[in-house]
């Protein structure tokens, strides 16, 4: 013991007197202390040291050393080297962490004080183990950063953290880290925190989770930065609570076996949105950025889903999803994928989204609240068909749905659907601006409630029913509208007639082939028709002697041969006209036209709706 002491003595001294770092290994941990912060170093009856608030048992000490590698404050390094995994911890934070390593399993439990708040440890972790993990305890934010790392736990999660408190898992700036984990075993996830969780870093995360999510959270998430690959899942790529941020960064899925991304309530009740998200538990999603590339092939699975409302502002997001529809026996009702879901409110107001949905019974957006689209451009393609479970159970394959009212005031919309609707609301819809595209297999574009058009630009073009169908009344008061239907009794723009219900046109520019529902009513401005219509050709509409729009009429099979057209003034009609421009207007811009020859107009029969002035109905 003697000869223990005295060596202590003497390595402290050489530490102090040169400035350099004073090393202490115990239990396979290596401690450092910079001579210029260790202070005063006691010993207790022989048997124990206390250097710098960290007091170590003398016979779990194996070395003591001292040299002059630096020290960064609040760092914890674990590296990682096959079967072993060797951990060091700067002095400042040594009393307040307490590391357990197994082979090249590390644990750490981490207790802090205030003496390093604001200034939180970061735990490093490189190298390479095909059976290690890290675990993390506490109650005091931290950052894991992942600086080339390949980690695979085959009896548990890579990474699992059970304080509560925020943590940022970071990759490190030009590397490149692979997480993975086993199958069979009880992990909530490949990488899993019971607290707040920012994935952010210049790096790449790559994640393989073979017993149930990639990352789960049971708080918050957010995403800056990051470049983040989940290959391979059981579960859902992304699970968390309270509210998803993307930031920025790219995240691409593919080979999941739930949903890409999914966020549930934390507890029973939602706060809906919160100032800065403070204390937010609403299950909201937010897209403000990045890129999002996800390839979701499970049966009924979600792209994106929040268990509250979905808001995307920026960013370029790419979804498809391939799986077929399934009977869910917990809700007695038949599913299908959808790329975009929200149990609540969905928003577009800014990006690109790009949304497939090849399943039977799939949609690419599903909102179960309101949908407000004023921004961006939305491309939503459905190639599905009708998942019929039972004869009165089935699910309907559409490119664009929503329960509550839905609203487009700007941005554009391009929405396809094969066998069922293109854009339907279950409420009302409004649109007000923008521009619009749907063509479909069923109606184009369908409203259960009220259909109004004030603005902008709307082509809808069905080749198997009514272009335009409201189940309500269908006001045009403004707008560049052009609606194609299949032939009799189908008619480009319907009204509920049956329910007591009309179309009532009182401004904008129209044209509609298969003509204006029966009984409709006009004003402030003229109608006319003709049957000389050619499919696949140029037309322009003119209000007066000012051009409307052009448009190019479809070579739909079915499509009916009236074409009726409405503007303020007279309108006129010339087909074969060329572009003096990039484009003509068809749904997915606009520009000025030229030449082409005048088409005859006749005054318009309100009669013609088709038998009984029924029209076509979306049912």
């Amino acid at each position: 013991m003697r000869t223990l002491l005295s060596t202590i003595a003497m390595s402290l001294a050489a530490s102090a007197a040169m400035a350099q770092t004073l090393n202490i290994v115990s239990e396979g941990v290596t401690y450092q202390f910079p001579a210029a912060q260790t202070g005063e170093m006691t010993f207790a009856g022989g048997t124990s040291l206390s250097v710098m608030g960290k007091t170590f048992d003398l016979a779990d000490v194996t070395a003591m050393y001292t040299d002059e590698t630096p020290v960064t404050d609040n760092q914890v390094s674990i590296a990682y080297d096959g079967i072993s995994a060797s951990v060091v911890v700067a002095g400042n934070v040594a009393q307040y962490v307490t590391p357990t390593v197994s082979g090249a399993h590390v644990t750490i439990a981490q207790s802090n004080t205030d003496a390093v708040d604001g200034d939180e440890i970061t735990y490093t972790l490189s190298g390479t183990s095909a059976d290690g993990d890290f675990q993390l305890s506490g109650s005091y934010k931290c950052t894991v950063s992942l600086s080339g790392l390949t980690l695979n736990n085959p009896s548990g999660a890579a990474i699992n953290i059970t304080n509560s408190k925020r943590i940022q898992i970071s990759a490190k700036k030009g590397t490149e880290n692979t997480l993975s984990d086993g199958t069979g075993g009880s992990q909530k996830a490949c990488i899993y925190s019971k607290g707040q969780l920012q994935l952010q870093g210049g790096g790449t995360l790559n994640i393989a989770a073979g017993t149930k999510h990639g990352i789960k959270s049971a708080s918050y998430i957010t995403i800056k930065n990051l470049t983040l690959n989940i290959t391979s899942t059981v579960g859902d790529g992304i699970n968390c609570e309270e509210y998803l941020q993307m930031k920025s960064g790219t995240v691409t899925m593919s080979g999941i076996g739930d949903d890409g991304i999914q966020c549930d309530l934390g507890g029973t009740t939602s706060t809906g949105e919160t100032t800065d998200h403070e204390d937010e538990d609403s299950g909201n999603i937010y897209i403000e950025g990045g890129t999002l590339n996800l390839n979701i092939s499970a049966a009924a699975a979600k792209g994106i889903k929040a268990a509250g409302d979905l808001n995307v502002s920026e960013g370029t997001v790419s979804v498809t999803t391939t799986g077929g529809g399934v009977y869910d026996s917990d809700e007695r009702d038949a599913k299908g994928c959808a790329a975009l879901k929200s149990d609540g409110n969905m928003s577009i107001s800014g990006g690109t989204l790009t949304l497939k949905s090849q399943g039977s019974g799939g949609k690419c957006i599903k909102a179960d609240g309101t949908l407000d689209i004023s921004g961006g451009y939305t491309s939503a393609t459905s190639t599905g068909s009708l998942y019929r479970y039972t004869s009165s159970l089935t699910a309907s394959a559409k490119a664009i749905k929503s329960e509550g009212a839905m609203t487009i005031s700007g941005g554009e919309v391009v929405a396809s659907s094969a066998s069922h609707e293109g854009i339907e609301s279950k409420s009302t819809l409004t649109i007000t601006g923008g521009y619009v595209y749907a063509s479909a297999s069923d109606d184009a574009i369908n409203t259960a409630g009220d259909f109004t058009i004030s603005g902008g630009y709307v082509y809808g073009n069905s080749s198997g029913n009514d272009g335009l169908d409201a189940n309500g009344n269908f006001y045009i008061k403004g707008g560049n509208v052009v609606a194609v239907a299949a032939r009799n009794p189908e008619v480009g723009i319907d009204a509920n007639t049956e329910g007591r219900k009309q179309l009532y046109i009182t401004g904008g520019n129209v044209v509609a082939i298969g003509g204006f529902e029966s009984g409709s009513s006009i004003s402030g401005g003229t109608a006319k028709q003709t049957t000389s219509i050619s499919k696949g050709k140029w037309y322009a509409l003119y209000n007066g002697s000012a051009l409307a729009f052009a448009f190019k009429v479809p070579s739909n099979s079915s499509m009916g041969s009236t074409l009726a057209v409405y503007t303020t003034a007279a309108p006129a009609l010339k087909s074969d006209v060329t572009g003096s421009g990039t484009s003509f207007w068809n749904g997915f811009g606009y520009d000025s036209c030229s030449g082409g020859s005048s088409v005859s107009l006749s005054t318009y029969s309100s009669g013609g709706g088709g038998p009984g002035g029924g029209g076509g109905h979306w049912w």
